[in-house]
This record gives structure tokens, sequence and C-alpha cells, in this order.
């Protein structure tokens, strides 16, 4: 086995060791990207000299026997929506192209602080809106396991790097299982931390109250190691709940008793896979091998999740998106165009007014346009009432169906997606069925509850499944155990797609 091919847990150890430096390790991942994310498309910018700068002062920390923090000498990827400091922070959005933040996201002071080596900047669906990453105005991202295929979205970048040996941590985002959908499509491991577990200052947002960063690894330890530095209290942003961090490191490996998970019935109803439901079903049978008990409950509002999180997710991205319209900062229309066009069609409309028209219509895609009209539409004087605010009761509905099924059981398990991953462009004419890949997921954000997905099986033809954890608020650590517990019983995260 490659030394990229290893775990981020056991690199660190050989880090640790002296067997191997930071600049080695780095170099290693840098020549890997060379060599395959022309198939892959995971990344938008690799900062090869950077990274290999950071590496290279880590390396003469460790050997002059400094302080080194939890990550030293590991690189990890960030999602190109997390501001860096005097580096493009894109959205993956023509909008933002030319975007250098002044300062640094708290996650990215985070890694920083851990000694943790940055490569580069994955790629994603602009502005995170998007279940396939193939809405980046850039470039598309494909799936490792086959390349004809979407890697899932918004973080399709950051999943599609780990799981094809580019990177062995990254950070993603998850709005409405944005981290989990693409982790599952993937076969690696992703998890959706509580709402307010870590701190959003930085994170370019979408829809404020559902977005959520988190971190992306090949297995469950990685996946608690990243975590324990992402994780904590932050006073610049006014959501972040001020309580202690757990060492997810240090307790990942202590198997839970007297574990029960509840199964929601519908979730294995009409349209799901049935590759999927087996491989779902394999792994609570697994979970019962183990000492878990099973019970049946329900969601009673989870069929409503997809159309309370599409009326809430697309009005809170009409305002926070309302800021890009070329006269604060980001693309702008060009103003020669703009006369121009006005001389010619003789329209009294201002070149201020069509300025605006023409940076949005020109700066966003179609889908971030889309969902800017939707929300728009639901805010609107005579539709607020009938739709944002009802949405927003439904939501207070799913959150008590969470909190009645959470004092029955530990944990909610289920499946990730109801479909394996699907060819590129294959939905990408009909949003609605693009919406519905975040069926099993988007509860979770509109209740901020913590998820996670890990591998769990693979279809006839090689793509990977996912299982996905459902946890309490700030119960990240028994999630992060009881996933523990099904990886030690199984061998699905040691695989890895054979791409050249």
């Amino acid at each position: 086995m490659s030394i990229i091919q290893k775990s981020a847990t056991e690199q660190l150890a050989l880090l640790q060791s002296g067997e191997i430096t930071s600049a080695e390790l780095t170099q290693a991942y840098l020549e890997r990207i060379n060599a395959v994310d022309t198939s892959v498309g995971a990344f938008l910018r690799v900062e090869s000299e950077t990274a290999l700068a950071q590496a290279v002062k880590i390396d003469r920390k460790r050997k002059a026997g400094e302080s080194l923090g939890k990550l030293a000498g590991l690189p990890v990827a960030i999602k190109d929506i997390l501001c860096t400091i005097n580096t493009p922070t894109t959205c993956g959005s023509r909008m933002l192209e030319n975007f250098a933040p002044p300062y640094n996201a708290t996650v990215v002071e985070n890694l920083l602080a851990a000694d943790a080596v940055i490569l580069g900047r994955t790629n994603m669906d602009e502005f995170a809106m998007g279940s396939s990453t193939e809405n980046s105005a850039y470039h598309p991202t494909y799936n490792p396991w086959d390349t004809s295929r979407i890697p899932g979205g918004s973080s399709g970048g950051a999943a599609a790097c780990v799981s094809a040996d580019m990177a062995p941590l990254s950070v993603g985002t998850d709005t409405g299982g944005s981290i989990r959908q693409p982790a599952a499509l993937c076969g690696c491991v992703g998890l959706k931390p509580t709402y307010g577990r870590v701190s959003r200052y930085g994170l370019i947002a979408f829809a404020s109250s559902l977005d959520q960063i988190g971190p992306l690894a090949k297995t469950v330890e990685d996946a608690a190691l990243l975590m324990e530095v992402l994780a904590g209290y932050d006073p610049l942003d006014s959501t972040s709940v001020n309580i202690p961090v757990p060492a997810y490191s240090e307790s990942v490996g202590k198997p839970l008793e007297n574990l029960t998970l509840g199964v929601v019935e519908h979730h294995f109803g009409e349209g799901i896979d049935p590759e999927i439901e087996s491989a779902v079903k394999q792994a609570i049978a697994i979970y019962e091998s183990l000492g878990a008990s099973i019970k049946n409950i329900e969601l009673p509002h989870a069929d409503y999740g997809i159309a309370t999180y599409y009326i809430i997710a697309p009005c809170e991205a009409s305002s926070n998106l309302a800021r890009y319209d070329g006269a604060h900062y980001g693309y702008r229309a060009d103003q020669a165009e703009v006369l121009a066009e006005l001389a010619e069609d003789g329209s009294d409309e201002g070149p201020l007014v069509r300025m605006y028209r023409k940076t949005r219509s020109q700066g966003f895609g179609a889908e971030v346009q889309r969902r800017i009209m939707l929300g728009t539409y639901a805010l609107s004087e005579g539709y607020y009432d009938a739709f944002y605010l009802k949405a927003q009761k439904v939501r207070r509905l799913i959150r008590k169906d969470y909190d009645q099924a959470f004092e029955q059981v530990d944990m909610i398990i289920g499946p990730v997606t109801a479909n394996p991953a699907f060819a590129k462009g294959e939905k990408a004419s009909d949003p609605m069925a693009m919406y519905l890949e975040d069926l099993y997921t988007v509860t979770a954000n509109l209740a901020g509850v913590a998820g996670i997905s890990l591998p769990c099986g693979f279809t006839e033809n090689g793509l990977p499944i996912g299982l996905q954890l459902q946890a309490a608020p700030f119960q990240e650590e028994k999630l992060l155990r009881a996933a523990q517990m099904f990886q030690n019983a199984t061998d699905f995260h040691t695989r890895r797609p054979e791409i050249s």
C-alpha cells in the first residue's frame, strides 16, 4: 500500500515517528493530483508552492522539538466556499471569480493552528446549490469509481479528492446533505455536525440557518480527528454554541453498549434502489449482531422535508445573494456593453438598473437564478404567509418529530440516497428529480441534528452505497463511536477506486 492510500491516522503516526516527512507526504499528494485530477476534476486550484512551504515549515518545527498541532503535517483540501485570506474564493461561481477575501474563515484558522497543510480548493456546485457538482461555473467533477457518473454535491470535489487518494482529509459544507450525499456516492465518510457545533464565520452563505461545515475522510477515525480541529465555540459566529468539544479522536474506538437504533419504515418505500435497500438492511443486521437493539419509529412529517427545504433554502439564498449586484464587489457587467445596449434598444431603463440586471444574469448560473427567483417569489407580499411562514411551521414539526424519536432511540439508521451515482447530465434538465436526491438528508438540516454517512456496500457494477446515522444535537461523539463499530466489523472503507 502506497503512503497516499493509508488513512490520515496512519499517516500522522508515521509523521510523528519520523518515518516520513510532511514535505514527502505533500509532494506525493501533489503528484497524485497532477496524475489523476484531469480525469476527476476535484480541484479548482492546487496551491502547490504554498503547500510545500507549509510542509517544510512544519518539518522544521518537528525537528526542532517545538509544539505541534493535532494535524501536524497532514494535507487537507478545503471546499471553495470557505474564505482564505488573499486567496481566490469563488464558490464555484463566475460572480466571485476574482474575489480574494481579506480574512480567513474560522475553520481555516483552526486548520492552520493545527499545523495542517492546505493543498488547495475543491470544486463545488455554484454557491453550494446542487446535488451533482455539475453546476460549477468552471468545470464538472466526476466520480472516481466511474468517471461517466457524478460524485454527488455540492461538496463533490471534497468527496472525490478523498476517494481518489488526492487528499487524506477534506472540509465540506452541508446545507441539505451536501457532505453526506457525495460521501455516500464516492465511498468515503462524511459528517454533518449539529448546527452551532462548528463556526460558520467565513463560510460564504447559501442558507444561513441550514449551512454547516464538516469533515470528509477515508475512515471514521480520520473524520473524528478532523472534527476535533474544526469544532468549537467562536464569538465571531452568533450561532456558535459555547459547549466543550469532546476528544473525538480518543473516544472514537470505544464501542457503545445498549445501543438502540431507530428504523423509519417509509425510508424503504417506493423509489429506493433495490441494491441500496438490501445493503442498508444488511448493515442494520450487522448492528444487531454487534448487540444493538432495532426499533421501528416514525418521523411523521419527513415526507414534507423536500418541500419545506426548497422553500426555506431559496428564501434565505434570495436574501444572502442580494449583495452580489455588481456595485459592491464581485463580477460586474461591462459598462460599455450596458450603455451600447441601452442606446440600441431605446429603453428608458437606467444604466444602473441595466447593469444590475445584466450582472446577475451573467454572473449567476441557471440553478442559482432558479433558486433566487423561487425564494424571492415565496417572500413577496401576498405569498410570505402561504409559503415561507408555513414552511417554518412545518420545520418546527420536523424538529419535534426528531426530539420525540430520540426519546425512544439513540440514533436513527437508514439510507443516505435512494439511488447510486447517476450518469453525468442524466438529471440536469429535471430540477425536481435532482432535488429528490436530497430526500433522506434534508430533514437533518431542517432539524439541526447531527448525521454521518459511511460506506456500507457496493452495487453489482461497483458503485459505493452509503449508510446514514443521525443523532440528537451535540451527540457527535456517540455518532462517531457507533459508526466506528460498523467500520470495525466491515471492510468497505478499505476499498479504493481504480483510476489512472
